[in-house]
């Protein structure tokens, strides 16, 4: 089953912005502070709509009567509305831009979380860059709506109604002119709006497929280099970002032209009813102060009918966004965790792979195993070797509940994986693998990873068990010194250590190795080897390994090939036993019949 994040088919007209109720989760722990918000919005909008009618008694009561004492007390009024005015307006600033802060960080939380606990199966069709885009271009785009788009679309969806209200009461006659050519605005809002909306998602898109191909080359800076790819990659990552404007480009023309189209229609009727007015006014129909208030209403009908083809645009931007980040909490990882769970023994009969088959999902026409059958007695120390692509690493990943295999079933102790809560299952598991992982953080803070309780003197003998402490003591900080991005500051070999210093800090029953000791030197080998041999003690231990010298004093040596077990025994007894394996140590040694060691 695909993971492939698909675009939708374009939403009809009615159900535009539907992706965005989507966000009522979010927004419903925060009702208070809406309500509050909602509050403010509605008492600015109607100190808004009070202020013509406050111009109109100023002129026809103040300024056309000549009565100095209404002038006086029309502009005190006009005052105190204004402070009115700002005081709510301020408050609905505060409170929306809280909001969208806090709506936006609980639904970035919500995806991240969310894609913590997807397999890798998910991600063998969705790139990090994509999702990392998500989380924050698509995300930024809801904020701006919930943090300002939204309280501003409500705010003169009211001045729209009170505005087309207050024109009828003040010239129902000019008025109906007014509505008739509202009508007529909307036609290109609807229209253009849904363009905006289908450019908008694959504006998204690109930047997404921009950002993915980013952090791609970033992280593989050194081959890159090495290989001279610079000018390639320039022109490929070029070729994005501009692929990525034209489209945005094509949005932008969409919107303006949306922008322009209601302009010239709100503002044409608007001079033309005004020009009737005016006639109305030299005709004794109307008074001046009633002609300004009618003004002042149409002036602020026009400018709401402006903002809300903004707000209109911004929230079919947001609705493509909210789409493509409802894919990604919308997507379930394959590996479940069961409805009943039981508790993994704390001892048993050991690890028992029963008849398993697995093909990769990317992959499905390729059996990666293949009816394999396996039993590791508890405390075991097994090696696995074969040549690449025989399924060794696959065991780990599925004995780790990365992926479950088709047919066939994994056992501990006699209790099958898929019944075990994943964190409790993996939580018994320690992990060294062949690259090396190291977070941006101390030394300290990377050996404690997988026991973030471990006191300093605990890592610092970890870190002897693994040959690490004597270059971690010579770094600046020592335990404390910061590592960088991907552990740049320290060689393969330091990394390797580290790795291995955490997971024998983290002490788990059963230690999967992954050729923990490819990127060491001969000397550190040897320490690390016997530091691994120790770690290994009554402990249940897998090892992967290509280099047959450091499996020499393994309990047992399964030999594999094409997702299956061809062989098992003392590294003597296959030399005799197993073409392939003999084949392997003759590759390594020159004679099958040389000793792993002099």
């Amino acid at each position: 089953m695909s993971h492939a994040l698909l675009p939708p088919e374009p939403a009809p007209p009615s159900k535009a912005v539907e992706p965005l109720f989507a966000l009522l989760p979010f927004l419903r722990p925060y009702a208070g502070r809406w309500a509050l918000a909602f509050l403010a919005l509605i008492t600015s909008a109607g100190a808004t709509l009070a202020l013509p009618v406050a111009f109109k008694y100023l002129i026809d009561r103040g300024f056309a009567g000549g009565n100095r004492a209404h002038i006086d007390r029309y502009f005190f009024a006009l005052f105190i509305v204004s402070l009115v005015l700002a005081g709510a307006t301020a408050l609905r600033f505060y409170l929306v831009s809280w909001l969208g802060e806090r709506v936006t960080a609980d639904l970035r939380r919500a995806v991240y979380d969310h894609m913590l606990g997807m397999s890798p199966q998910f991600f063998e069709t969705t790139q990090s860059g994509e999702v990392l885009s998500r989380l924050t271009a698509d995300t930024t785009l809801i904020q701006t709506v919930v943090g300002t788009s939204l309280s501003m679309g409500l705010r003169n969806f009211f001045l729209l109604t009170g505005g087309v209200a207050m024109l009828a009461v003040t010239s129902p006659v000019l008025s109906g002119y007014i509505i008739g050519t509202l009508v007529v605005v909307i036609a290109p809002i609807l229209i253009f709006g849904r363009r905006v909306r289908r450019l908008s998602r694959a504006s998204q898109d690109k930047i997404a497929n921009a950002s993915a191909l980013a952090g791609e080359v970033l992280n593989a800076m050194p081959t890159v280099q090495s290989y001279a790819q610079e000018p390639f990659e320039t022109r490929r990552f070029g070729g994005a970002v501009e692929l990525a404007f034209e489209t945005a480009l094509r949005r932008i023309r969409a919107r303006a032209w949306l922008t322009a189209a209601v302009i010239v229609l709100v503002f044409t009727a608007i001079v033309f009813v005004l020009w009737l007015g005016a006639q109305a006014v030299l005709a004794g129909r109307m008074t001046a102060g009633q002609l300004s208030q009618f003004i002042l209403y149409a002036v602020f009908t026009a400018g709401a009918v402006g903002a809300l083809a903004e707000v209109w645009g911004d929230l079919q931007r947001a609705a493509g966004a909210t789409e493509r980040l409802l894919q990604l909490l919308s997507a379930r990882s394959p590996v479940m965790q069961a409805a009943t769970t039981v508790a993994l023994p704390a001892h048993g009969e050991g690890i028992r792979f029963d008849n398993v088959s697995f093909s990769y999902p990317s992959r499905p026409g390729i059996a990666a195993l293949s009816g394999l059958t396996l039993n590791v007695r508890s405390g075991e120390h097994v090696a696995l070797v074969g040549p690449s692509g025989a399924g060794k690493t696959t065991l780990f990943q599925l004995l780790l509940r990365f992926y479950d295999p088709q047919t066939g079933g994994i056992l501990i102790n006699g209790v099958s994986t898929r019944d075990v809560p994943l964190a409790d299952l993996r939580r018994e598991i320690g992990v060294v693998l062949q690259e090396s992982v190291i977070f941006s953080g101390s030394v300290l803070d990377n050996i404690r990873y997988g026991a973030p309780e471990a006191t300093l003197a605990q890592v610092q003998r970890a870190a002897g068990m693994a040959a690490a402490a004597g270059f971690i003591e010579a770094l600046p900080q020592g335990y404390e010194t910061f590592l960088g991005e991907r552990g740049v500051r320290l060689s393969g070999g330091q990394r390797q250590r580290i790795a291995i210093a955490r997971a024998i800090l983290k002490n788990p029953p059963i230690l999967l190795l992954d050729e923990a000791t490819s990127a060491l030197d001969a000397a550190s080998e040897r320490l690390v080897q016997q530091a691994l041999d120790n770690a290994a003690h009554n402990r249940t231990t897998l090892v992967i390994a290509h280099r047959l010298a450091t499996v020499q004093q393994a309990d047992r040596i399964v030999v594999m090939e094409q997702g299956r077990i061809v062989a098992q025994g003392r590294h003597a007894d296959l030399l005799l036993s197993s073409p392939l394996y003999a084949q392997l140590a003759a590759l390594q040694f020159g004679s099958a019949e040389l000793p792993l060691h002099q």
